[in-house]
């Protein structure tokens, strides 16, 4: 299967994984509709793709802006969530309830709401792939309760889905150490260091890139027989 005349809408395709799922969509012929947050982000996310890729400006907290954007978009082919805020890394006894009820706001909340009000739209044959990540297996360190907790409900989420949903495929893509605008808030060269000391821990020698990881979601837009699963991209993570 390729992306010729597909229609591909990316919610969180502005930046990081979803902006190379976005690039490496239209690499191949398809037409992806990037979905942000900010008309800045939109802009500079369409500067970097060709002309036919479409942007629209959602607040995923939002359940009647996401409800309401759909019928903008019609119908489409594959629906991809990599959306979520600033990791919030704390211990439990820390933190507040509220701030870890928001947390889920967009990575689960905003996934779901997605999903059930672009579903309908979907061409047949097409299909959902959502995001989690290697820390509800393996949480890196003290502090990612809510990253962990997240990350396992979209792999809980998932198969649920793909029952209710048939004959659309669901998938989840879960990713290990990125380099992403996740971490942009911590110093460059602190950063740097990072990445290098996590890529030394990995079996493949380094930590992963956007690229790297939009090849998963491709392969799970293109494999008509996969659904109900999680397909870990971590470089070795899970088994080092």
């Amino acid at each position: 299967m390729t992306m010729s005349g597909q229609r591909v809408a990316i919610l969180g395709g502005t930046s990081g994984i979803g902006l190379a799922v976005a690039k490496a969509v239209a690499r191949e012929g398809g037409s992806p509709i990037v979905v942000s947050s900010t008309s800045d982000r939109i802009g500079a996310a369409l500067a970097s793709l060709p002309a036919h890729a479409e942007g629209i400006v959602l607040d995923l907290r939002d359940e009647a802006a996401i409800r309401d954007i759909f019928p903008r978009i019609g119908t489409f082919d594959h629906l991809i969530f990599t959306a979520g805020e600033s990791l919030t890394i704390g211990l439990v006894t820390d933190l507040p309830v509220e701030d870890a009820k928001r947390f889920f706001d967009v990575r689960f909340w905003g996934a779901f709401a997605a999903v059930k009000y672009g579903a309908p739209l979907i061409r047949p044959g097409g299909s959902i792939v959502l995001t989690s990540g290697i820390a509800a297996a393996k949480p890196p360190q003290g502090g990612w309760t809510l990253g962990a907790s997240v990350c396992a409900a979209m792999e809980g989420l998932t198969p649920a889905l793909a029952l209710e949903l048939k004959p659309i495929r669901v998938n989840v893509v879960s990713p290990g150490f990125v380099r992403t605008p996740l971490w942009s808030d911590i110093p460059e060269s602190e950063r740097e260091a990072m990445y290098a000391a996590a890529g030394e821990r990995l079996p493949v020698g380094r930590v992963g890139s956007p690229e790297d990881l939009a090849e998963a979601y491709l392969f799970l837009m293109r494999e008509a027989f996969a659904t109900g699963q999680t397909l870990v991209v971590d470089g070795g993570g899970l088994v080092s």
